[in-house]
């Protein structure tokens, strides 16, 4: 295949995430009901300054009774759009959050968000919340508000009742329009949320750009529309190089600055918001005004927050947008929900397998029929059971079993515990008597990979992959616990706090937590399972798994990485003195996990992730998001242990 494949396959990937993620492909029968049981409308519903977006609206063609709404906004299309060739309206295969909601009895809408598809006015990424205070001042609340009045009092047989969902952009959508919440939004389901692109979503992780997503999501999605079109023919074909590895084309493609200049060169147009996101590598005003967590105010309907512990996009999103309802809007109904899933993978995926992780259980499966369904049927249709729906809703991903908290970082039955670097790469919950370091060599032309498949995009289940492969390197700390005396279950977020030097003035430093397996460990679980069973009870591993063996399996739980230049502020970074101790903490999004008896902890250091994350120059530069190849330096990276200097890693350990 050629790189342009490369670029069109992430793109799709990207465009598609809200209506693939949001509507599983059930196969014939679904498409079949619903086009024998539903009436399609398409709409341009006026807002508040004269805007107008398009919608395009199923409706029940059984008339005796009334049925709630369900609102998706999304900026990746609501296709299909009009009457095909025959003069027939075309259809979705699938409607509503999951492929059960289609013969549950709902109205389902399905909008382009201003400026983007068929839609009226002027697109912006994570549009600012704003005050409102003149009818011609919009937000995605005020679009989300004018929409749900429309629906209401245009609609025929509604019940009154609307729900809002969306996966990733579309989470942003969701969580956006539910404040200021209009009377008839009775319950909101923000998945994979987009919340904050410079802490922890998409774009950065602690001011760190996560490089090959974004860069092929905006090749397409960054291109400014013309006019409002409901095909994708405006786009500037890619001719750029020809590649399947993207971690040769990016090593070779150089800095920040040559990756920006690139898309000029390969698309004959800069790309507006990368030019934009380039200018401001550090958490000023322009991130701010982005960050929708902080107004998430006067919410009040009912929400259940989606996450995933294995999504590296929109995790941090699910985990925040839910901490940050429940704190600006106390008494309303707000629940989270977290299973062993990469990003977007509750909506249609089994949920037993990640990469050659084996979770014991159908939890894709068990949230969209126990969790999901019952969940907008209670709110909407005053018919589903919601008691299986806690407070806060954990799939525990070492012991395979659904587990509750009365919040996310419980303070009652946790002990943040620290478990410390030692000498000769332990890792033991006691400090160190002695003193000293260790240290090697980072060399942003040499990076370490973050993946060992060899792919155009990232592979969805990375997070879960053997780091066995990372081990061996040698600008890889490794650091590995005694194999443990009994379970031991972490819940929350993680902590790493290191004492680290560098010969240059800046770094980043990665820290991986790991669960390693027992070398005998064969995965008894399958081993129970009666004879019979469907091909879904084995990994989706095709040729890697012939490879992998379990025994010894050093699974990845968390990684994160966090640039040494914001040890002190996000706001104002400053250089790091060469080869002088610096004290660098930050939060990694959580985990609920038990190490099973016999399992060791592991945790790896290195300062390079390639080409997930864009290598640091190591060198401290006013913009390293301008950086070229001539900027990047070799630089030894030390890690220190002991009396005065004491790195952990602080773990919120279940008593």
């Amino acid at each position: 295949m050629r790189f342009r494949a490369f670029i069109l396959v992430g793109f799709v990937l990207a465009v598609s995430t809200a209506s693939s993620f949001a509507q599983t492909q059930p196969g014939d029968e679904i498409a079949k009901y619903i086009r024998d049981n539903y009436t399609k409308m398409e709409v341009m519903i006026p807002m508040r300054d004269g805007v107008k977006l398009f919608t395009s609206i199923y409706l029940p063609e059984k008339k005796s009774e009334k049925y709630p709404i369900l609102l998706d906004r999304t900026p990746y299309t609501v296709a299909p759009y009009g009457k095909d060739k025959n003069g027939k309206d075309q259809f979705k295969t699938s409607l509503g959050p999951d492929a059960l909601f289609a013969k549950e009895g709902y109205i389902f809408a399905y909008q382009d968000v201003r400026g983007r598809w068929m839609s009226e006015g002027t697109y912006q990424d994570v549009r600012p919340d704003i005050q409102n205070n003149t009818p011609q001042q919009i937000d995605e609340s005020t679009d989300t508000y004018d929409t749900i009045d429309w629906l209401i009092k245009n609609l025929p047989n509604n019940n009154g009742r609307v729900g809002i969902y969306g996966i990733s952009y579309p989470g942003f959508y969701t969580s956006a329009g539910s404040i200021d919440s209009h009377p008839a939004l009775k319950a909101c389901s923000p998945q994979a949320p987009v919340s904050d692109w410079f802490h922890g979503d998409d774009m950065h992780h602690n001011g760190a750009l996560f490089l090959v997503q974004n860069f092929l999501f905006f090749i397409g999605f960054g291109q400014d529309r013309p006019s409002p079109t409901s095909t994708a023919d405006y786009l500037k074909p890619w001719k750029g190089r020809d590649t399947n590895d993207s971690y040769d084309f990016f090593l070779k493609l150089g800095g920040l600055k040559e990756v920006e200049d690139y898309y000029q060169t390969a698309l004959g147009t800069h790309i507006k918001f990368w030019d934009e996101m380039m200018q401001h590598p550090n958490y000023d005003q322009y991130w701010k005004d982005r960050n929708i967590l902080t107004h998430l105010n006067n919410v009040r309907c009912a929400t259940m927050t989606v996450g995933g512990w294995y999504d590296n996009e929109d995790l941090y999103g699910a985990l925040q947008t839910y901490q940050h309802i429940e704190k600006q809007n106390p008494g309303i109904f707000n629940i989270l929900v977290v299973g062993p899933w990469a990003h977007g993978g509750w909506a249609r995926e089994t949920g037993d397998w990640l990469g050659t992780a084996y979770f014991g259980t159908a939890t894709g499966d068990y949230y969209r029929q126990n969790m999901e369904l019952p969940f907008f049927n209670h709110f909407l249709k005053d018919k589903g059971d919601i008691s299986n729906l806690k407070e806060v809703n954990l799939f525990d991903t070492g012991s395979h079993e659904w587990k509750s908290f009365d919040t996310w970082n419980p303070k009652t039955g946790i002990a943040d515990t620290k478990i410390y670097l030692q000498p000769n790469g332990r890792l033991s919950f006691n400090e160190t008597k002695k003193a000293g370091y260790d240290e090697y060599v980072s060399d942003p032309m040499n990076p370490v990979p973050y993946t060992q498949k060899i792919t155009r995009n990232y592979p969805r289940d990375f997070m879960t992959e053997d780091q066995r492969f990372a081990s061996t390197r040698p600008d890889v700390l490794v650091y590995e616990s005694d194999p443990l005396d009994q379970d031991t279950t972490v819940a929350g977020d993680l902590h790493p706090e290191l004492w680290i030097s560098s010969s240059g003035t800046d770094s980043d430093f990665i820290v991986k937590l790991i669960d390693v397996f027992p070398d005998d460990y064969d995965y008894p679980e399958i081993g129970k399972l009666p004879n019979g069973q469907p091909d879904r009870l084995r990994p989706p591993m095709s040729s890697a798994w012939t490879v992998f063996q379990p025994g010894g399996y050093e699974m990845l739980l968390r990684g994160e990485p966090f640039p040494a230049r914001f040890r002190n502020s996000f706001e104002k970074p400053a250089p790091l003195v060469a080869n002088v101790p610096a004290k660098i903490r930050y939060e990694m999004p959580g985990i609920v996990h038990t190490f099973k008896k016999g399992h060791r902890i592991m945790v790896q250091i290195q300062s390079t992730w390639f080409p997930l994350v864009a290598r640091n120059p190591q060198r401290f530069v006013p913009n390293y998001q301008m950086g070229t190849a001539g900027d990047f330096q070799k630089a030894t990276e030390r890690v220190y242990y002991g009396p005065g200097k004491p790195s952990a890693i602080e773990l919120p350990i279940v008593k």
